[in-house]
């Protein structure tokens, strides 16, 4: 018993890690929407847009990479041709 206790205590942890490193949760105004991160990091995993203007949001080289565009044309705050022409800029 004392053994499953022990894999307990270490695996919820790990495993909230795991997470952490997995995925962005990116918050556009009231609702949180989650990315799959390209590579296992802890950078940018919680993004807030708020105040930030589609540019600055799509000059993020980790987010960009991951399909921030697309979820940003999905949410209706940007069109294809603009998210297209940004990523152009950027890449």
């Amino acid at each position: 018993m004392y053994f499953l206790k022990r894999i307990l205590i270490w695996a919820i942890p790990a495993a909230i890690l795991y997470i952490l490193l997995s995925y962005h949760f990116i918050v556009i105004e009231s609702n949180v929407k989650v990315l799959k991160k390209s590579k296992l990091t802890l950078n940018y995993t919680f993004y807030n847009t708020k105040g930030r203007n589609n540019e600055a949001i799509l000059s993020v080289d980790a987010l960009r990479k991951d399909g921030m565009a697309d979820l940003l044309i999905k949410m209706g705050k940007i069109s294809k041709e603009r998210a297209e022409m940004i990523m152009e800029k950027h890449d």
